[in-house]
């Protein structure tokens, strides 16, 4: 009450002097049709009733169909880049078929190992009330999706709702209406950023240089080098360019799309089919009788969603979903796994990372694939894409979910009642179509004095094999969910509103595999009271259940509650000129998580197979160790949420959201080896003990307006995040240096870099470094501890982490001038790293690997010392140079045009000819048209051994009849 007090004289004054005060009944009228306009729009938080944006007390980012389908994306995921105020969102791989992004709300939060940072930190997807995986849906079927972000609104997930949620809701039918719509779209791909590996000359050049400098000699000589220089000879020295004679620059995809959308008075019905085939990169895929090799993916859904009034008091919603999915690839030395649960293959890749130019020749004189003892013929990317066939992988989904709501205004005014059940059945199967083929090479022994070869030695390797006819299913996913709900919503006479709901949630989730039947149950009680349209108050009370935590320990309770102050529908704001709307909220909650360490965490464990020092002894009586201790005493991790936000509507078309957020967790699940001695001889036990906190900002700013024929639309959304270890049982470490602890969660560390060593006296005036012997060229340390030394103890902290950047931000640009439109779409990322590894174009040679263009012109040479970017040429694994060093963290900040769409309406007096269309759209679209960065030669989302992302052009068109 006091912070009302002071702000109040504050406004007052301010609006005395910006307000309209001549003109009560007009600036009245006014007032109320502004604040219509957050009455409209409905927060679907996942209460029984959607909430109006101007009484929710949560903090909420919602976006609209309209918004974000202009990416003919595969699916939904692929079309939130830069959309939802707190959501990030990150492609990771270039094959269509593997384009589902990641996705963070508000950043990293917790604790966890290195392969488990996406999982733990990932946000709960909702469709339509039911948890599913986003990436079954199509952009075409959402109508809106809405990031929930703080306690108020993620409080009646329970243990599920910690990272964040997001809740997306599909398309409803209308009444007493009929409308078809209709589109179609034809994409042309390419991949902008193929890596440039070294041409034959260059690679000669380079492992020669490579070999020297590691004290052997050279692989090639004299007139070998001359032989790749002049390609005289190109059956013994080949110069392929692997890219150019495996794939393609083109690949396409075609998007047909049909919905029904209408209902009478007592039906309502939206039902949607589409299919999506796309075509990939393979060169010459139909090389071979009887089939095509070519990468493929087809994608069929069919959904209907249909309401029916069955009674004055009851209603039914029901949804039916269906996805068929068809992807094949060409691959060789494909494997399944133990009991056909996973599968290994190489495929093209993979392969052109790995062979050089000059390893042999896509095919001998005689037609026979090319391949080697050095690198063998099924890495041949040609043979692959051409004889190898292919594997074809097959995904079937169902989704249903039946929803009866009943009124019980016969009981009292405002009181109903909901049940939900669902089902939701998905499998996934691989079908092993692939072959083996004959491959060799023929090799120069020796050379006449005249420079031409002179004896030859000839190598053959694999064999025909026939197709493989064998089919498995290597996962499913068997999901039933039931929900009841009793709901109390009454408006009263002086002004005050009271909306309850008590909910009871089961999930019973079987997937494959041993320990993978999981139960979830989760009961809340919620309250939403309003009091003039000015004070709102929400309440949730909830308690969580799953059955991987132990007995006893089982039920968790999570308290959340969320304020909101509607200051615009103060009086002392009525007339004024330049707020429409204003909004003060706070929100404060603890969500209980449901995370465990590994399966019965509590349950003693002991290691057969144990040595003891008397070997004999522990041999003849096969004694055992005693393992991992039990782990007693524990709880569930806490997120602990306080948010804070303001939201306002300025100038009749400026719309501005700030928030600021602290995410505190705590009773992380961490092993507590850092905690106990080695010498107890046990494993030490997991314990709740770890602490993170994670804070930030957000800020969101959008104008519409309409001047005369032309409708102006600009905004952007600025999120920050950070997160910062407080516990974790780290072990004692010898220099502060090496504490992750204080640092933020997946925090790269590594050493750090100042050069390279520019010769031996260089070496010898420098602190000793202990990773073997070094050489001119190799990378020089610095010595952070000052021990005088280089060695495991000068690990820092360097650079940020690779998973999700601190700085995620996006910006749009749109205006309509007579039909005619443009819309811009851009986003961009900082405080964000990559690590520079693994793949021959940063770690090259290593294994008989090839070279990239990138490392070779800007390796060390003593002539290159001053500007060189890499070290020297190795074709060993040096221990010094390739481990985890500022060399090969490269800072990460990029900025996409993510999308871009020219579009046309045709007008009505053309169509209100046909008498039957009654929209029409054409359009051009550009999917990920640039990209400026630091990395340059790679896409700084996905640089690793796998396909380079897409840039897409796309012409369409939509018709609603």
């Amino acid at each position: 009450m006091k912070l009302y007090r002071l702000l109040i004289p504050a406004f007052a004054a301010f609006f005395a002097l910006h307000g309209n005060a001549q003109e009560p009944a007009d600036s009245t009228s006014t007032a109320i049709a502004k604040r219509a306009k957050q009455d409209d729009v409905k927060v679907h938080v996942g209460y029984h009733k959607a909430q109006s944006l101007a009484e929710t007390t949560s903090s909420v980012s919602i976006v609209t169909n309209d918004e974000f389908n202009k990416r003919s994306a595969r699916n939904i995921a692929n079309s939130l880049f830069g959309y939802g105020l707190g959501l990030s969102t990150l492609q990771v791989a270039g094959e269509y078929s593997e384009q589902d992004p990641v996705m963070y709300i508000r950043g990293l939060k917790t604790l966890t190992s290195t392969s488990n940072v996406v999982t733990r930190n990932s946000p709960l997807i909702m469709v339509d009330g039911i948890e599913r995986d986003i990436k079954d849906l199509s952009p075409e079927e959402v109508e809106t999706v809405t990031i929930l972000k703080d306690a108020a609104a993620v409080a009646i997930y329970g243990h599920k709702g910690a990272n964040g949620v997001i809740n997306i809701t599909t398309k409803r039918g209308e009444y007493e209406t009929t409308k078809v719509d209709v589109s179609y779209d034809h994409a042309f791909n390419r991949q902008p950023r193929r890596p440039e590996f070294a041409r034959s000359p260059m690679y000669a050049r380079a492992i020669n240089e490579a070999l020297v400098n590691d004290g052997g000699t050279e692989r090639y000589n004299e007139y070998e080098l001359a032989a790749f220089e002049s390609g005289e000879y190109p059956y013994w020295y080949p110069d392929v360019d692997w890219i150019g004679e495996t794939l393609r620059d083109w690949g396409y995809t075609n998007n047909y799309n049909i919905s029904f959308n209408g209902g009478s008075k007592k039906f309502r019905y939206y039902t949607l089919a589409k299919l999506t085939a796309n075509s990939g990169f393979v060169k010459n895929a139909e090389e071979t009788d009887g089939y095509s090799t070519q990468e493929m993916y087809s994608r069929g859904t069919l959904r209907s969603n249909i309401d029916v009034d069955l009674t004055p008091t009851t209603q039914m919603q029901l949804n039916l979903q269906g996805v068929l999915l068809e992807s094949k690839l060409p691959v060789s030395n494909f494997a399944w796994g133990s009991n056909y649960a996973s599968i290994s293959y190489t495929d093209i890749w993979s392969s052109i990372y790995l062979l050089p130019s000059a390893a042999f020749p896509v095919q001998l004189e005689d037609g026979t694939w090319g391949g080697s003892t050095t690198w063998a013929g099924t890495l041949n990317p040609v043979a692959i894409s051409q004889d190898a066939a292919y594997i074809k992988f097959h995904e079937r989904s169902l989704f249903a979910d039946l929803t009866l709501t009943q009124d019980l205004s016969i009981i009292t005014k405002g009181l109903g009642a909901s049940l939900k059940v669902a089902y939701d059945n998905w499998a996934q199967y691989v079908e092993d179509h692939s072959r083996s083929y004959l491959y060799g090479s023929e090799t120069v022994t020796s050379w006449n004095e005249d420079g031409t070869p002179g004896s030859t030695s000839s190598y053959s390797g694999g064999a025909e094999s026939s197709m493989g006819t064998s089919t498995n299913i290597i996962a499913y996913d068997k999901v039933l969910t039931f929900g009841a709900t009793f709901f109390y919503d009454k408006t009263f006479s002086d002004s005050q509103k009271l909306y309850a709901q008590l909910k009871y949630d089961y999930e019973y989730k079987d997937q494959r595999g041993v320990n993978t039947t999981y139960y979830h149950q989760n009961a809340s009680l919620y309250a939403h009271y309003g009091l003039k349209d000015r004070y709102f108050a929400d309440v949730t009370l909830a308690g969580s259940a799953y059955n991987g935590f132990e007995p006893g320990k089982k039920w968790s309770f999570s308290p959340t509650v969320g304020l909101a102050w509607v200051i615009s529908n103060e009086d002392f704001l009525g007339g004024s000129s330049v707020i429409d709307y204003l909004k003060l909220r706070a929100s404060f909650g603890v969500i209980n998580t449901d995370f465990v360490p590994s399966n019965a965490y509590w349950v003693q464990t002991v290691d057969g197979n144990g040595s003891y020092p008397i070997s004999d002894i522990s041999q003849a009586f096969g004694m055992s160790t005693l393992g991992q201790l039990a782990s007693t005493n524990s709880t569930h991790e806490k997120s602990y949420k306080y948010n804070i936000g303001i939201e306002a509507s300025l100038f009749d078309g400026l719309d501005v959201t700030v928030e600021g957020y602290l995410d505190n967790r705590k009773d992380i699940w961490v092993s507590t080896s850092g905690k106990y001695s080695a010498v107890l001889g046990f494993t030490a036990p997991y314990e709740t003990a770890g602490i993170v906190n994670s804070y930030g900002i957000e800020a969101a700013l959008k104008y519409n307006r309409t001047f005369g024929d032309v409708t102006v639309n600009v905004g952007g959304n600025f999120s920050f995040s950070r997160s910062n270890i407080v516990e974790q049982y780290e072990e004692l470490k010898l220099y502060s240096n090496l504490e992750t602890t204080d640092h933020p969660v997946a925090q790269l560390t590594g050493l750090k870099s100042i050069g390279f060593f520019k010769d031996q006296t260089d070496i010898d005036n420098s602190p000793a470094q202990m990773f073997g012997d070094v050489v001119p060229g190799d990378i020089k340390y610095e010595d952070v501890n000052g021990d005088g030394q280089i060695d495991e103890n000068d690990v820092t902290a360097i650079g940020y982490n690779t998973y999700c950047p601190e700085i995620y931000y996006s910006f749009n640009v749109g205006a309509e001038w007579k039909g005619l439109g443009l819309d811009l779409q851009f986003q961009g990322a900082a405080n964000y790293s990559a690590y520079l590894s693994t793949t021959s174009v940063y770690w090259p040679l290593i294994n008989n690997t090839t070279i990239s263009e990138e490392y070779y012109n800007n390796r060390w040479t003593p002539e290159t010392a001053e500007t060189a970017k890499y070290p020297r040429l190795t074709a060993q694994s040096n221990s010094n140079n390739f481990r985890s060093n500022t060399t090969w963290v490269q800072d990460r900040p990029f900025l996409k045009l993510r999308s871009a769409e020219i579009y046309y309406k045709l007008p009505q007096t053309l169509l209100g000819a046909t008498k039957i269309v009654k929209d029409a759209k054409v359009y051009l679209r550009g999917v990920d048209l640039a990209c400026f960065d630091k990395l340059d030669i790679v896409d700084p989302e996905a640089y690793g051994v796998n396909n380079p992302l897409t840039q897409s052009f796309i012409v369409g068109l939509s018709v609603e009849f």
